[in-house]
C-alpha cells in the first residue's frame, strides 16, 4: 500500500511540475507580445493617425507643400524618442533653427502642429539659423532630442519639381496635384530613416519662469500692459515699449 502510494504521489508531483512548466512558457512567450502591443499602442497614442494629423496641419498651414509633412514627421520623431506626449501646456520647448524667407520654412508648422508647441504659448523660440533642424525639450524632465532633416535628402529635395515651381515664383496651392501629391505622400509613408537624423537623446537646463498676471494702463496710450512690458518714464509714470522710446 505504502509503495502505491508512493507512486501515486509521485505521479501527481510530475503532472504538477509539468503544468507549472507549460505555464511558465506560456507567460514567457505571451509577455513579450503584450509588451510590444502595450508599446505600439502608446506609440499610436502619440503619433495618432498620421493622416488625421497631416489633415490638421494642412488647414492650419493653408496650403499643401512637402515641408510642412516633414515637419510633421519630425516632431513625431522627436517625441517618440522622448518617450512624450504631445504638449497640452508648456509640457514641451521647441528649439527652432529654421529662418526667414528660406525655402522650406513650412517645416516648422509641421513641428508646431505635431508638438503643440505654438508662439501663443511661449513654447517656442526661432534662432532664425536658417537651418532644417530643431531640438525638442522635455520642460518636466530636462530631457532633449535634436532632430533635422539629412543633408543629402535635403540637397535632393531642393532640386525637385516643385522647388523648381516655387522658384519660377509659383505659388505653393497653385503648383499642379501631380508634383505636388507624389513627394506629400512619400513623405508621410515613408521610413524616417531615409530623411531624418535623430540624434541622442540628452539633457538641458531647463528655466521654470510664472506667468504674469498682473496688468496697468500705459500712462500715455491708456493700453492695458503687462507689468513685465512697462517701463518707467522720466517722470516716473509708467509707459509701455512703444511710448517709452526704448526697442525692449
Amino acid at each position: 500500500m505504502k509503495k502505491k502510494s508512493l507512486i501515486r504521489s509521485t505521479g501527481w508531483m510530475n503532472s504538477t511540475l509539468v503544468a507549472l512548466a507549460i505555464l511558465v512558457v506560456c507567460v514567457v512567450m505571451v509577455s513579450p507580445a503584450r509588451a510590444v502591443e502595450q508599446s505600439s499602442s502608446t506609440a499610436d497614442i502619440r503619433m495618432g493617425n498620421l493622416q488625421e494629423v497631416f489633415e490638421v496641419g494642412l488647414k492650419f498651414h493653408g496650403h499643401k507643400c512637402p515641408a510642412m509633412p516633414l515637419g510633421l514627421r519630425a516632431g513625431i520623431a522627436a517625441m517618440n524618442a522622448l518617450g512624450v506626449e504631445r504638449s497640452k501646456d508648456k509640457e514641451l520647448f521647441v528649439i527652432s533653427e529654421t529662418g526667414k524667407g528660406h525655402a522650406a520654412g513650412c517645416f516648422l508648422d509641421g513641428i508646431m502642429t505635431a508638438t503643440g508647441c505654438t508662439y501663443g504659448k511661449s513654447n517656442i523660440d526661432k534662432r532664425h539659423w536658417s537651418k532644417m533642424a530643431f531640438t525638442l525639450v522635455d520642460q518636466q524632465t530636462g530631457k532633449a532630442v535634436r532632430v533635422s532633416l539629412k543633408p543629402d535628402f535635403f540637397e535632393n529635395a531642393l532640386k525637385s519639381p516643385f522647388v523648381q515651381e516655387r522658384k519660377a515664383g509659383v505659388p505653393p496651392q497653385d503648383i499642379k496635384p501631380e508634383i505636388t501629391d507624389p513627394m506629400v505622400a512619400r513623405i508621410l509613408s515613408g521610413s524616417e530613416s531615409s530623411f531624418l537624423e535623430i540624434g541622442e537623446v540628452h539633457s538641458v537646463p531647463v528655466e521654470k519662469s510664472k506667468s504674469v498676471f498682473t496688468a496697468k494702463r500705459c500712462a500715455v496710450c491708456g493700453d492695458l500692459t503687462f507689468v513685465n512690458k512697462l517701463r518707467v518714464a522720466d517722470d516716473g509714470a509708467l509707459v509701455c515699449v512703444p511710448c517709452s522710446g526704448y526697442k525692449d
